[in-house]
């Protein structure tokens, strides 16, 4: 087998014709990756996922990056992985993609490291005040059980969930959906994002909303910077991270502070999290070096 890797974004980033910040920020991202494998020996490809013209006959690896429109086009997406994870490698692999797809992978954690949460199947009878009132709940969160950068995601409380009752019976009649109970530590103390590669700690940013938004992402107006965890938050997201159905190579562990001052898995991302290589350039090196172990022993 070589060492011919591609890394894979989607048609809106391959090669835009319009940059902005956002846009910048993404090709910074996968170029450091880029050229951090090339230094490692690895012939190095970037290609959107869904290309017709490239030659997925050329590579033997195949690492996920900015594919951020899969669960836009999730058929296809599926289609895709299914035809090729049979000629490529993927990274990380086709068994824990397809397990990190659906939110209800929160459910193989232990309860009490998971933000509380109620998974719904498809057009499911229950109410947000149904829910409210049987799980004790004040304030939730609701979004589908595939979904990614706060699609679709809402907050619910006593002032708006009449009005909120329509959207959730809308969006349940086609997604499955996930409601949580609402955290109000990402309003004061944000969520913590910690980069986990081969299952040891890289680096971490602390991301915030703006002001009167709950939505971290800075889609949405929050804000990132690069953040020091405590020994505490690092030993959190590698266990979380070991209780995986398999170890991944590359994870992206959410954190949120739960109501007694312990730690909260609000999500683990290992299929294309954002890894903020630029807030610390020297973990793309990390990243790849793992890549590399795990390919040469």
């Amino acid at each position: 087998m070589g060492l011919n890797i591609v890394i894979l974004t989607e048609d809106r980033y391959e090669a835009p014709s319009k940059k902005n910040s956002y846009i910048n920020n993404i090709l910074k991202e996968d170029f450091l990756l880029f050229y951090a494998l090339k230094k490692l020996g690895f012939n190095v490809m970037r290609s959107s996922w869904s290309s017709k013209k490239f030659n997925w006959e050329t590579v033997d690896f195949a690492i996920f990056r900015t594919t951020w429109d899969y669960f836009e086009r999730l058929d296809d997406f599926l289609n895709w992985i299914n035809t090729y994870s049979r000629k490529i490698k993927f990274i990380n692999s086709i068994d824990l993609i397809k397990w990190n797809l659906d939110k209800s992978y929160l459910q193989d954690f232990p309860k009490e490291d998971v933000v509380p949460s109620l998974f719904l199947t498809k057009n499911s009878h229950k109410s947000l005040k149904e829910i409210s009132i049987q799980k004790g709940w004040n304030e939730l969160i609701i979004k589908p059980s595939i979904s990614a950068a706060a699609w679709n995601t809402h907050r619910v409380s006593a002032e708006n969930i009449n009005e909120m009752e329509l959207v959730f019976s809308n969006l349940k009649s086609s997604h499955k959906m996930i409601v949580q109970e609402f955290q109000k530590s990402v309003l004061t103390s944000g969520e913590i994002s910690i980069m986990v590669f081969g299952g040891k700690y890289s680096h971490a940013v602390l991301k915030k909303s703006k002001k009167n938004d709950f939505r971290v992402q800075d889609d949405f107006g929050g804000t990132v910077c690069k953040y020091e965890p405590k020994k505490t938050e690092i030993d959190f997201a590698e266990k979380i991270v070991s209780l995986c159905p398999e170890r991944p190579l590359y994870a992206r562990v959410d954190i949120l502070l739960s109501k007694s001052g312990g730690f909260l898995l609000s999500e683990l991302e290992i299929i294309e999290p954002e890894l903020w290589f630029r807030f610390c350039e020297k973990s793309a090196d990390f990243l790849a070096k793992k890549i590399y172990e795990s390919i040469i022993f």
